[in-house]
């Protein structure tokens, strides 16, 4: 007997996951004022997290580049958009939960 419960049972769980301490700007073609810009694919920021579009490389990377963006002296992060399906949605989810608020 399996007993469903509403508690998290894993951090992937929480709406707000891996979450830089700097605001987060996903789908961003460049940077604003004030963002340090994570790029991919032919969107070139201050890092890329695959030039080539490769989604295997940008998941490798993803949070080793989130980490340096949050380091970075920019107040703000911008990540260019991640097209596909597979590998490319997770990181959007990924994406999506760390730009989350936190409560």
């Amino acid at each position: 007997m399996e007993i469903e419960t509403d508690e998290i049972e894993a951090p992937g769980q929480l709406a707000s996951h891996y979450a830089p301490r700097k605001p987060l700007r996903l789908d961003a073609t460049h940077a604003e004022e004030g963002e340090f810009l994570i790029g991919f694919g032919a969107i070139t920021g201050a890092v890329s997290l695959s030039e080539g579009g490769d989604p295997i490389e940008a998941a490798a990377r993803l949070f080793d580049l989130l980490h340096q963006a949050d380091s970075a002296p920019q107040p703000r992060i911008a990540v260019a958009p991640i097209p596909g399906d597979g590998i490319a949605a997770a990181i959007r989810d990924r994406l999506k939960r760390a730009a989350a608020p936190r409560s």
